[in-house]
């Protein structure tokens, strides 16, 4: 049977012509974005829909439908991390504006020192993000980071990238999140194992990619964080004249939704019967959209801000993410036009043939997955779908480390198609060669220093 199964996927995997021109036009459709929006200096919102339609056209996908397939990768985008990422500003600006956020940076820097800011940032991204999609951690992130920056001077990617690294190698390796839980699905690895293991690989990771790198390129690339971010992530006294609220009261805020949504996941892993009626409840309570909904609400109240201000607050809080929204928008419409022309497969097919072991080869095609998509989540399904009959016939490596080895992947090199470059990019006022070197470089740090651990960790776990 196990035979049967690798024959099949054999079988399925010849390489053809047209997967050779699915790789030519997804690399011509990625240096069409780059050359319009660093060379060209055409705004990264019409590079994007431009290389998106060159992709869906060249890549063969119809007529009718080339727009089908742009909308529904913009309105997949907009109509999840578009709303989280506006409620989260929301959720910043209120912080700010109560003076809550200046007074929980400040103890967070009077406790640690201004020198140890950056490790600070990535234990305290890192506990934010332990439920939640790299998008929410980063939105709640982004109004701490900005004072932390106001605070110790300097780049702020001295403490950008830190809190960007502790975010995102969560979100690659670490259940709860969806790509590792996809990834322990399709393999078969035991939850618990490749938790513990995750979290072996997290923290070393997390500290060379994070502190360490973060620190060497604040040196060499000082962007200026757009100005309207930064005077609304700015310390200002309360206009009402309340003082500001205490440390547990702003902390309370800021882990309110993280809390809901990592009850949601503690109840997806205790109640085992998938129609009880706690899991339809949860499902919705527990949603990062619901979720932020509710801390939005939470600060409201434990700030007391009347109506009329809160909603001045709010309003205020929109305006500068506008652009910020339409770019990644576009974004996820480019990706889309990749996904739908099947790149991934086609990169699956050129894999399925290789000699090498187990953990390097599930690392490779999510990378090549990665690249060619932009999106980590997807790297990580297609990619664990690949390898999944593969490690049937294997009985000495470890399902736990190849899940990991695949979400190790994952990670690798964010770039002009993958929503979340753009959301850095403009969140820290960067233009697209310094976030390759800052953002892009970070990502491709953690893929490679975690792969080295995971194989590491496989010359022991078995």
């Amino acid at each position: 049977m196990l035979t049967t199964v690798a024959e099949a996927a054999a079988k399925s995997s010849s390489w053809t012509g047209h997967d050779t021109r699915l790789i030519v036009v997804a690399l011509a459709g990625i240096a069409l974005v780059v050359l319009l929006s660093a060379a060209a200096k055409i705004h990264p919102f019409l590079a994007l829909l431009i290389g998106a339609l060159f992709v869906g056209v060249a890549g063969g996908i119809s007529a009718d439908k080339l727009l089908k397939s742009l909308t529904t990768g913009v309105g997949g985008v907009l109509g999840n991390v578009g709303v989280i990422v506006a409620l989260g500003a929301m959720l910043g600006k209120l912080l700010v504006d109560s003076g809550g956020a200046d007074r929980l940076v400040g103890a967070i820097v009077d406790r640690v020192g201004e020198r140890r800011a950056p490790w600070a940032m990535v234990l305290a991204a890192m506990v934010i993000g332990i439920p939640m999609f790299f998008e929410v951690g980063l939105v709640l992130m982004i109004p701490i980071v900005y004072l932390v920056w106001r605070r110790v001077g300097g780049s702020i990617l001295r403490v950008g990238i830190p809190a960007l690294a502790g975010l995102s190698i969560l979100h690659g390796l670490i259940p709860p999140h969806p790509g590792p839980l996809v990834a322990i699905s399709a393999l078969k690895a035991d939850l618990g194992t490749t938790l513990l293991l995750g979290v072996i690989v997290a923290i070393p990771t997390a500290i060379i990619a994070g502190p360490v790198y973060g620190s060497f390129i604040s040196r060499r690339v000082q962007p200026t964080p757009p100005e309207q971010l930064a005077t609304q992530y700015s310390a200002a006294e309360r206009e009402d004249g309340r003082p500001a609220p205490s440390v547990l009261t702003t902390l309370s805020v800021i882990l309110l939704p993280v809390a809901i949504m990592l009850v949601k996941t503690v109840i997806d892993l205790v109640v085992t019967d998938p129609k009880a009626e706690v899991h339809r409840v949860m499902d919705f309570i527990g949603d990062p959209i619901t979720a932020m909904i509710i801390g939005v609400i939470w600060a409201m109240i434990a700030f007391r801000f009347g109506r009329s201000r809160s909603g001045e607050i709010m309003g205020a809080a929109l305006a500068p993410i506008a652009g910020i929204l339409l770019i990644i928008g576009a974004g996820g419409g480019f990706k889309q036009m990749l996904v739908d022309t099947g790149i991934a497969d086609s990169i699956g097919k050129a894999a399925n043939h290789s000699h090498l072991s187990l953990l390097l080869l599930a690392w490779l095609i999510a990378v090549a997955i990665r690249l060619a998509t932009g999106s980590a989540t997807v790297a990580t399904v297609t990619a664990s779908g690949i390898i999944a009959p593969i490690l049937l016939t294997s009985n000495h490596t470890s399902a736990a480390l190849v899940a990991l080895a695949v979400g190790s992947g994952s990670l690798f090199l964010s770039h002009v198609n993958d929503a979340g470059f753009w959301l850095v990019k403009e969140f820290f006022g960067m233009d697209v060669k310094e976030t390759f070197a800052s953002w892009s470089a970070m990502e491709t740090i953690l893929s490679c220093v975690s792969i080295v651990v995971i194989l590491i960790l496989g010359t022991f776990v078995h």
